[in-house]
């Protein structure tokens, strides 16, 4: 290793550290690695942004693994990472799922195996040649690859925008656009400007007189592991995920027109008929003579003044968080203290039961004592207010994980299912109606059990769970984790419609998984909510006055 490299590994930032481990665990992500090994470094590196000491030093000084939630293999990545300044695994990754060609499968709809296959049996590894293999008739050549595929790829190459099958999930999506906007001096768009909880469709719009510099300075961005596509005014590269984005450069004086029209969706834009010129989108809808809609609403045509959407200043709490008594990686009090300089007048404290098993759980015993704890804290964060919660599993018989007497002393009771996804649509419904029913149970988690990419929502009889919640008054809510985000947005807008009461929360179990109320809000507003449908929009003594 050279002088530089060294300078480069003694330097490295908590953030360059935690780059580094979402590269590798979107590279793990590709090459077909399980969803709770790439979820651990993702959430791994989202420990190393919230950790206020530097990182690099805890790894040198041997106490890295101090940090709840790094173990000893994410210890010897760190490790390597802080001497040498790279991960080996980064760049073999690199060479075995091949990225670029990943992405073009994706515009093609087909696997990211099928595709590294493609690539090893003819020897290619870039766009310029796989575009060559095919206009050379070789793709057939491939056992597996027949006319129909090969089609497929060709149509890929002519797209003038990439469309790709497998999406990113909303923060992953946003994280690398935003880096991708800072590096061009522009602004994210596409599906993540409009909180789409699965994104297809990467887009960074900028403004300037010089476009081939800002699409030099693009194509020379970390993010972009190559280029598909070059115009005088936009570019399409190719991220480390495999996923295509779109950079279009705008002159000032049509830098709205063309960020609407970057945003979409398609069909909104297609609505909207020609676009005049405007400096900002604001000048766009007045030319247009329409009220301004916020993009989160943008996915279907609408003419029309939409409602005062919640807004994330409009939250006042965070009804479920995780410490370090189950899964979460810092203490009651850490949690309250960041909450509480979020501006942020209570939280609930939500460790898991017992039944789930695959992560340390409380019983009655543990959730007295850390009731004791809590109360504890509360002298010292007072005003600021922490809730006694839990947590609480729904059992296959539909009963809680925890005896009527301990649920009765708690402040906030979260019911959910985690075991047993795949019951029948009778049996998920009798066990969640049951849990709704319950006196002491505030809200119900993460209804539809789904995993974004991984895991198909479950088949409960949500119509059902949303009338028996607005006569019970349960409410539901909408679970900002980036590889959950259930409710949908859809789900809200129909519990709504039915009466039903919506909490936004994160599901935190870091201080930095704090940050996932901003999904959970976009969510709540392309759900059309308004803050006084969102219970976690006014004083404590309404919230828990839910039941009585």
């Amino acid at each position: 290793m050279g002088d530089a490299d060294r300078d480069g590994a003694r330097d490295l930032s908590n953030e360059t550290i935690a780059e580094r481990l979402e590269t590798l665990a979107a590279l793990l992500d590709l090459a077909g690695s399980s969803f709770y090994s790439v979820r651990a470094y993702r959430r791994a590196a989202e420990l190393v942004r919230a950790t206020p000491a530097n990182v690099a030093d805890l790894v040198r000084s041997g106490r890295v693994r101090e940090l709840r939630g790094i173990g000893p293999s994410i210890e010897t990545r760190l490790q390597e990472l802080v001497e040498t300044g790279q991960l080996a695994e980064i760049e073999e990754l690199e060479g075995a799922v091949q990225p670029e060609l990943v992405a073009l499968g994706k515009l093609a709809g087909l696997g990211p195996q099928r595709m590294v296959e493609l690539g090893r049996a003819l020897g290619i590894r870039s766009a310029d040649e796989l575009r060559e293999a095919a206009a050379a008739g070789r793709l057939r050549e491939v056992k597996g690859i027949g006319g129909a595929a090969e089609a497929k790829i060709r149509e890929a190459f002519e797209r003038p925008q990439p469309v790709p099958r497998r999406a990113l999930v909303l923060s992953r999506a946003w994280e690398l656009c935003q880096r991708i906007a800072d590096g061009v001096e522009g602004v994210v768009a596409g599906d993540p400007r409009r909180f789409c909880e699965l994104s297809e469709r990467l887009a960074v719009v900028a403004s300037s007189e010089d476009p081939a510099g800002v699409i030099d300075r693009f194509t020379q961005l970390v993010e972009i592991v190559s280029v598909l596509d070059r115009a005088h005014d936009r570019v399409s590269g190719v991220t480390v995920e495999g996923v295509p984005v779109e950079l279009v450069v705008a002159p000032p004086e049509r830098f709205g027109t063309e960020l609407l029209r970057a945003t979409g969706s398609d069909a909104y834009v297609t609505s909207l008929g020609t676009l005049p010129a405007a400096a900002d989108e604001h000048g766009v809808y007045r030319a247009l003579g329409r009220a301004y809609l916020p993009p989160e609403l943008r996915e279907a045509p609408f003419d029309g003044t939409p409602p005062t959407l919640l807004e994330l200043a409009d939250i006042r709490g965070d009804l479920h968080v995780h410490t370090t008594w189950s899964d979460g990686k810092f203490s009651v009090l850490e949690m309250a203290e960041s909450a509480r300089a979020l501006g942020y007048l209570y939280i609930a404290i939500c460790d898991h039961t017992r039944n789930v098993r695959v992560v340390p759980g409380l019983d009655a015993d543990d959730l007295r004592r850390q009731g004791e704890e809590i109360a504890a804290a509360n002298e010292l964060v007072a005003p600021f207010r922490i809730l006694r919660g839990s947590e609480c599993d729904i059992l296959a018989d539909g009963s809680l994980d925890l005896p009527d007497d301990v649920l009765a002393e708690l402040d906030w009771v979260q019911a959910s299912i985690h075991a047993g996804q795949r019951q029948s649509r009778e049996q998920l419904t009798h066990r969640t109606l049951a849990a709704v029913a319950h006196p002491a149970v505030s809200s119900i988690s993460h209804p539809q059990g789904r995993i974004l990419n991984h895991r198909r929502p479950n088949a409960v009889d949500l119509e059902a769970v949303f009338a028996a919640c607005a006569a019970n008054g349960t409410a539901v809510e909408t679970n900002g984790l980036p590889d959950r985000i259930d409710l949908s947005s859809e789900l809200v807008r129909d519990a709504i419609a039915a009466g039903v009461r919506i909490t936004c929360s994160t599901d935190a179990h870091s201080v930095g998984g704090l940050s996932n109320m901003r999904l959970a809000v976009a969510t709540a507003r392309r759900g059309w909510a308004t803050a006084r449908e969102v219970l976690n929009t006014r004083p404590l003594d309404e919230v828990l006055a839910l039941k009585r």
